[in-house]
């Protein structure tokens, strides 16, 4: 039988659950994998919370060089999170030779390049399926399940605080604040929850799948992004009434026009299948040419989903030989050709405040139709008011010509103010 040592970098909260899954299905992994993997070593500063895992002490390091220096570690686990030190120690593991499974979406976004650079020079295993959507078998189903297809399009809910934090807001009427405070008390959400709210976290994750899936290196910068927190609980409920849940969205598209790559807040009608994503859960729904629609869903996050992406990871790379490396060419930026679209089309949902006075949805109207954006259902609030709350939903048009238009409306004396723009999505 195979011996394969695992040293895990990190004992967070995912590094204890890769731990416990390595220890506990040990046995299992022997009899239906025919390989043997044992924990060789951890780094872990804070010697006590390793002791309570049952690591022996002798295993325990704080120094990468003895990681990488030890004969006995074959793969080495990064769960550490961030750029750096993760990156310093991930390359130190690379050159060494080691093969490298890693969870870390950002450093991974940004730097895959030149990880896979350091790979390449001493043919190490890279593997990373823990960076995106937690448990759900993604990175896998992209490079080894849907190789017969051309990929068109690839939605994700691919951010657990955010869907959280919009289930919330969709099923009690509450205010993102409010639900944001119960969040971060639950641990869904960090005490600085910029990286899940702002769209970042996703950003960085369909950074990874797109490229994936378009086998055309996606740079982040590449990437729309926009967050939740300007999401107002009347929108979500205004949405309801005209059959849409709201959801953050990954979108990557790949069409005649180019590659569209986007994140942000929309709605999708009720009979979508991502509309009943909820809670924490997380979902990806892809097409190919020839497989048509699929979808795969599960949890997002978590100690023992994520690890089980990693030990995943981990047993491909024990009982695999041959290694594999991007379809495309890895560089930092995409390659020269590759065409990027920016004024995406959608439909959207619009709602402004107008004074109560005749003629006020003509004169919008007008500006809208002199940008060739024409309306498909209108809500008006409140009659008797003396300011009224207006929705409407656009046709399909495009991202530039909304805003400008937007910009005209804005300016009428009779408009109050523009309040809230959110993509609609089919």
């Amino acid at each position: 039988m195979k011996n394969v040592g695992v040293a895990i970098l990190g004992l967070g909260v995912v590094g204890s659950g890769t731990y416990k899954i390595l220890r506990d299905h040990r046995e299992f992994y022997k009899e239906t994998q025919g390989v043997d993997l044992s924990v060789e070593g951890v780094l872990e500063i804070r010697k006590e919370k390793a002791l309570a895992l049952g690591i022996e002490e002798s295993k325990i390091y704080d120094n990468i060089a003895e990681i990488v220096s030890n004969p006995n570690v074959d793969i080495v686990v990064e769960v550490i999170g961030g750029v750096e030190p993760a990156k310093s120690f991930v390359l130190a593991a690379l050159h060494s030779g080691k093969t490298v499974v890693t969870s870390n979406k950002e450093l991974f976004c940004k730097y895959w390049h030149e990880l896979e650079k350091a790979a390449k020079r001493t043919n190490a295993g890279l593997y990373f399926e823990a960076s995106c959507v937690g448990g759900v078998p993604i990175i896998r189903t992209l490079i080894d399940g849907m190789q017969a297809n051309v990929i068109s399009n690839l939605t994700g809910i691919i951010n657990g605080t955010t869907n959280y934090i919009l289930t919330r807001m969709t099923r009690e009427g509450a205010n993102y604040q409010d639900v944001l405070k119960d969040a971060q008390k639950l641990g869904y959400a960090e005490a600085n929850p910029s990286a899940d709210v702002e769209g970042y976290d996703a950003a960085y994750k369909l950074s990874i799948l797109s490229s994936l899936a378009f086998h055309k290196k996606v740079p982040l910068d590449k990437i729309y992004r926009e967050g939740i927190t300007e999401i107002q609980s009347c929108d979500i409920a205004y949405g309801d009434e005209l059959g849409y849940t709201l959801k953050l969205l990954a979108i990557g598209k790949n069409g005649e026009k180019g590659i569209e790559v986007r994140v942000h807040p929309a709605f999708i009608r009720k009979d979508h299948p991502l509309a009943s994503v909820n809670d924490s859960f997380n979902a990806v729904f892809l097409k190919g040419d020839s497989v048509g629609d699929i979808m795969l869903y599960g949890r997002g996050a978590g100690d023992l989903p994520t690890g089980s992406a990693i030990v995943s990871d981990v047993i491909y790379a024990a009982t695999h030989s041959d290694v594999k490396y991007a379809t495309f060419k890895n560089t930092q930026q995409a390659e020269p050709g590759v065409k990027f679209v920016n004024d995406f089309r959608s439909r959207y949902y619009i709602r402004f405040t107008a004074k109560d006075r005749a003629g006020v949805l003509a004169k919008v109207a007008g500006i809208l139709a002199k940008y060739n954006i024409s309306i498909s259902d209108l809500i008006q609030k409140g009659e008797g008011c003396e300011n009224l709350p207006i929705i409407l939903i656009t046709h399909e048009t495009n991202e530039y010509s909304v805003r400008r238009a937007l910009e005209k409306i804005g300016m009428l004396d009779d408009v109050v103010s523009v309040d809230a723009t959110i993509r609609v999505e089919s």
